[in-house]
């Protein structure tokens, strides 16, 4: 049972005093009433949440005011603070327990699969919630999937899964979870820098080109130097000379 009172005040300013007070603003409504502002104290639902109860579990809603009463009850929504994840509001839906309703329901995996213990598979947990519709009183208030058995490749969907008086309304071929191979990563092979081989190409080209250059200057005579004409046989001696001699 969680004790609440009816709200008649609203808006911020009024919501952050309750709040500062240890008082959790809160709203109950169903199909039989019209919505009703709450007040639920802080530590009476820290409390009940820490027994175990789940959001799928029936309360009793004792609102001390006259005209309402006690009230069967959901948790239908708890929005928190998105930084320090303090409970700034309760949403709660009174329920009729003869008629039956639509919830999701949280999956909870049991067991470590084969295919990650034996070789090194990676357990993917794709469905978290599985929509049922059942009497409040029937209402599962988690589903346990074994996964113990599964291999790489296995996978379980919705269509495997079996409950007890409550119908799944989710897509039987729904994949819950799955063990899939373990992702390799490979380094690229690096090839080797064209960069690193131009230098020695570019110092083979200068090589030749000296050697053609020394070879032209070896064939060109050198300029400013007149050639030389080849000696020819010595001229005669003159007459008057061999004439002396005689």
């Amino acid at each position: 049972m969680l004790k609440a009172k009816a709200r008649d005040k609203f808006g911020k300013e009024h919501v952050k005093k309750l709040r500062r007070k240890g008082v959790i603003p809160a709203v109950v409504y169903g199909a039989e009433i019209s919505p009703l502002p709450l007040e639920v104290e802080a530590k009476s639902f820290h409390a009940l949440l820490r027994s175990g109860l789940g959001e799928n579990v029936i309360i009793t809603l004792n609102i001390d005011d006259p005209k309402n009463g006690d009230k069967k009850v959901l948790i239908r929504e708890i929005q928190r603070d998105p930084v320090w994840g303090n409970i700034l509001h309760i949403d709660f839906q009174q329920i009729s327990l003869t008629k039956k309703l639509t919830i999701n329901v949280p999956v909870h995996l049991v067991g470590t699969p084969l295919g990650v213990q034996q070789d090194g598979g990676i357990l993917q947990h794709v469905l978290r919630e599985l929509e049922v519709e059942c009497l409040p009183t029937d209402i599962p208030e988690k589903i346990e999937v074994d996964v113990s058995n599964l291999k790489i490749g296995d996978s379980i969907h919705v269509g495997d899964i079996k409950l007890e008086g409550a119908e799944l309304l989710s897509d039987p071929q729904g994949s819950i979870v799955s063990v899939v191979p373990p992702t390799i990563f490979k380094e690229p092979e690096v090839a080797p820098a064209a960069a690193a081989e131009e230098p020695e190409v570019i110092t083979e080209k200068k090589e030749e080109e000296e050697k053609e250059e020394e070879a032209k200057k070896k064939e060109e005579p050198e300029k400013g130097v007149k050639e030389e004409k080849p000696a020819g046989p010595k001229a005669p001696e003159k007459e008057e000379k061999k004439k002396e001699g005689k």
